[in-house]
């Protein structure tokens, strides 16, 4: 199982899409929520969460 390096947005979206495919949406949207929030384009991120529309586990301080 090759190590996955997470830089940018990107890694972490391409990372939510791959747990998408696989059925695992809760990691999905997980991953997707970080790529969001290193995203500075408001209306990118905004998509970014549409795409995966599960409701968010976060937990904030």
């Amino acid at each position: 199982m090759p190590l996955l390096t997470f830089n940018t947005a990107a890694d972490y979206l391409d990372a939510a899409r791959q747990m998408a495919v696989t059925g695992r949406t809760t990691l999905a949207r997980l991953l997707a929520e970080e790529a969001a929030d290193r995203t500075q384009d408001p209306a990118a991120a905004a998509r970014i969460l549409a795409e995966f529309p599960s409701p968010s586990l976060r937990q904030e301080d």
